[in-house]
């Protein structure tokens, strides 16, 4: 019984009207051929059915398809052993599929992009595709036009394509080798090929058609250009700080410790914005217009711990800045009814500046802060499940530009550090536990719940009455009369005792995840997340408390605002010395007991949980200490840089890997999550209680003798109405939208409505994604049941012959 013949499918070529050939960057005219395939399917099957009744006797059919294509049709007996309920009529036709061929065969890569190269070339008209037969149509599959199909080789249609490219322009030759989907390897010879055979084609073209001194110049120019973009484009990754570090980080262990240094990198951002506002508006005019004080206090060095002596009196302490009028005769002069007669031409009201600056520094932080939380949320949670990653990290994450050794070594680690994640994320979704497993399970969870608060209450309990007797002992020494230097290190026990209870507390902590046994590591580090979150925040709204109830011993000269900010300047210090402790002794000591002592070749590994809620902490106490400290950014900004080198060099020698590889594509939400709600908001409340709420300093301090730091605004626009009565519109903004409290709670709302809406856009776009791929699904689904009812009509065509 003589077989079927394949069917070479015809697609038109003429793509652009008027006569025009599509650009070679252009892929409309392929789009438009696998369109108009799908229209003519039916059609050809009816033709295929005609030519094999036609055919039915003849055994010297000639195979229509080019050779490259049958070479890519599989045989008919492994055919039949791979899919035995199908013909081999329809295993011929699924051999002769466009998703078969094109994209798929060197060859038919080649011929196709020849006959493109073809097309920009020919300029003769042609008659409608309409106006001609089906035999006369052009093929898409059959690519080589101009050669015997039978005869042409893979070499003779590359050695075509060469020529053919070589008959291009520059910039279309450099779009077409772009868009070939081919290895760089291959791609490389054609360059090759390419410039060997320039030379003679130059000769030829400058012979026929010289060029003028004027195109030259053009195309050195536009050359040079282009070299003098990439070079900007590679110092511009370059430029970006820790960029191989980051890499190495993430290749060896993975993007669970690599989210902590990105994290780390994001508070490094909003705290040089905010440093850099306080200091072009505030810090730096000062420094340029200092106050008449006493003689500063010597520096002895234990200063940098408790931040008072010699920095009482100085840039860092809201108690340095004055609350005149900067460049402003009147107020500089001894008599204050006499004044020059020159009028300055920029003066400067210091006190508005002050409390401007700071309410721009927590704007700009808090879009910085909605914007970095949405584009996270948007990266992490766009995409649904996670499940079809693992075939795409096996066949398309490596980066065929990487020809360095080392790079080539990182990028191994990081795809199987990769692999490792997706692999333990599927196998803890895939267990399952019995009904009695589950409610022993949330019988130990809801114990070690019960643990964790009772001891937050009580670390609570211990701060409240440890520092009201640290306040009475401040006291006796003062009266006392003790020296500056004993004063001074009793200062430091209150930061003490809550930072050695914040660096022990964490330990405690990860007993209890020992003994809770979390399947999942995400959710292990989740909830170690939460519990020390609590801890520090009820101990940091604790002091809030005591520091506004003006709990804080100050000696008569110095404003309560610059004592605040001391305590807040020795919090941070602290907690800066634990962390360097902990990483001293928990991952360097450590690692020398197990390696040497204990003869082990494990280390200790990277707490995440622990180690981020320390950069939320320190980050919190910063905006705190905003309005009290100027400086505190540019001290956290120091303290995260020197974190940042001694964390990663302690990573790379004591850490190992995590035992438990997950992916952390939203710990990142998470993180940016936390420091934007339970931190920045916190702060924010307690800024904003100070500013609306709370008297200031009577003797010192930009705001003296006001009732409130907001009273401020207030008598800087009365003043500008009694100087200049054309601007009275001022005041009445002022009083109507400044000073009423539905603004407040109008942009409360519209920023509460974008994180929503932003909120649904994801949830549209993963909705969508998930439609996207359930259409996907049928659309096998469809493929398959075509295939089945094809096999059908050819089955009853064999038992008729």
């Amino acid at each position: 019984m003589s077989q079927p013949p394949s069917f070479t499918i015809h697609v038109s070529e003429d793509t652009e009207s008027d006569g025009q050939e599509p650009s070679p960057d252009n892929e409309g005219a392929l789009h438009t051929s696998f369109h108009q395939l799908i229209q003519e399917q039916s059609s050809l099957v009816e033709a295929g059915l005609e030519l094999e009744v036609l055919a039915r006797g003849r055994d010297h059919l000639a195979c229509l398809a080019p050779p490259d294509t049958c070479a890519v049709a599989w045989p008919e007996v492994e055919q039949d052993e791979q899919h035995p309920g199908y013909s081999s009529a329809s295993l011929r036709i699924l051999a002769n599929m466009p998703s078969r061929t094109i994209g798929h065969s060197r060859g038919a890569i080649i011929s196709q992009y020849y006959n493109r190269t073809v097309r920009l070339r020919r300029r003769s008209s042609r008659p409608p595709l309409q106006q001609l037969c089906r035999a006369a149509r052009p093929s898409l599959r059959q690519y080589d036009l101009e050669t015997d199909p039978a005869r042409a080789t893979l070499e003779d249609k590359q050695s075509l394509l060469v020529k053919e490219l070589l008959s291009l322009s520059p910039s279309q030759r450099s779009h077409m080798l772009l868009t070939v989907p081919l290895s760089l390897a291959e791609k490389r010879t054609l360059r090759q090929e390419l410039s060997g055979q320039r030379g003679p084609l130059r000769q030829y073209a400058q012979h026929r058609a010289p060029s003028s001194p004027c195109g030259w110049s053009k195309d050195y120019i536009i050359l040079g250009c282009r070299d003098l973009w990439y070079r900007l484009l590679s110092l511009l990754a370059a430029m970006q700080p820790w960029h191989y570090a980051l890499k190495q980080i993430g290749g060896r262990f993975g993007s669970s410790v690599l989210s902590y240094f990105l994290f780390l990198k994001t508070l490094l951002m909003f705290n040089t914005f905010s440093f850099l506002i306080l200091l072009v508006f505030v810090v730096a005019l000062q420094a340029a217009y200092p106050p008449a004080l006493a003689s500063p206090r010597p520096f002895t060095g234990l200063e940098l711990l408790t931040g008072a002596g010699y920095f009482t009196h100085s840039l860092l302490y809201y108690g340095y800045y004055s609350n005149i009028t900067l460049n402003d005769p009147c107020a500089s002069s001894p008599n204050g009814s006499t004044c020059p007669l020159a009028v300055p031409l920029l003066p400067y009201n210091m006190p508005l500046a002050y409390v401007f600056s700071i309410g721009v520094s927590f704007l700009v932080t808090c879009v910085l802060l909605v914007y970095s939380m949405s584009h996270s949320f948007g990266e992490s949670y766009r995409v649904g499940s996670s499940a079809g990653d693992l075939a795409v990290k096996v066949f398309c994450a490596w980066d065929f530009k990487v020809i360095q050794r080392r790079s080539v070594k990182l990028q191994c680690e990081n795809i199987r550090t990769q692999l490792k994640e997706l692999l333990a994320e599927q196998r803890s979704r895939s267990r399952s536990l019995s009904l009695c497993q589950r409610l022993g399970h949330t019988a130990v969870l809801l114990l070690a719940w019960a643990v964790s608060l009772s001891t937050v209450l009580g670390c609570v309990l211990a701060v409240h009455y440890f520092s009201e007797h640290m306040h009475t002992v401040q006291q006796d020494h003062q009266a006392r009369g003790s020296s500056e230097w004993q004063q001074e290190v009793i200062l430091l026990v209150l930061p003490l005792m809550v930072s050695l209870l914040n660096a022990l507390m964490p330990h405690l902590y990860n007993l209890l995840a020992m003994w809770e046994k979390q399947d999942s590591p995400v959710a292990e580090v989740y909830v170690a997340i939460c519990r020390n979150l609590i801890l520090k925040m009820v101990v940091l709204g604790l002091l809030c408390y005591q520091w506004l109830s003006r709990r804080v011993v100050c000696s008569t000269e110095e404003c309560w605002e610059t004592c605040v900010g001391q305590d807040l300047y020795r919090f941070v210090v602290m907690d800066f010395i634990f962390t360097l402790l902990d990483t001293l002794f928990g991952e360097l000591v450590w690692r020398l007991i197990l390696e040497k002592r204990l003869k082990r070749k494990q280390r200790p590994e990277f707490d995440i949980a622990r180690n981020v809620l320390e950069l939320i902490y320190a980050q919190t106490l910063a905006w705190l200490g905003i309005l009290f400290a100027p400086l505190l950014p540019a001290v956290q900004m120091l303290k995260l840089l020197l974190l940042f080198y001694i964390k990663k060099t302690s990573l790379m020698q004591n850490c190992q890997s995590p035992s438990k590889p997950w992916q952390a594509s939203r710990m990142s939400t998470v993180f940016i999550t936390l420091l934007c709600f339970p931190s920045f908001l916190g702060a924010a409340i307690f800024l904003s209680y100070t500013i609306w709420s709370v008297r200031p300093s009577e003797t010192c301090g930009p705001f003296q003798g006001l009732e409130t730091i907001y009273k401020s605004g207030k008598t800087w626009v009365q003043v500008l109405e009694k100087s200049n009565p054309n601007i009275t519109w001022f005041a009445w903004v002022h009083q109507h939208l400044v000073e009423n409290t539905f603004l407040l709670f109008f942009m409360s709302g519209v920023l509460l409505a974008v994180i929503y809406f932003n909120i649904q856009v994801v949830r549209g776009q993963r909705r969508i994604i998930h439609l996207l791929k359930e259409q996907i699904a049928n659309e096998g689904k469809d493929k398959i049941f075509l295939i089945q009812k094809l096999h059908s009509v050819y089955e009853q065509r064999e038992r008729r012959a």
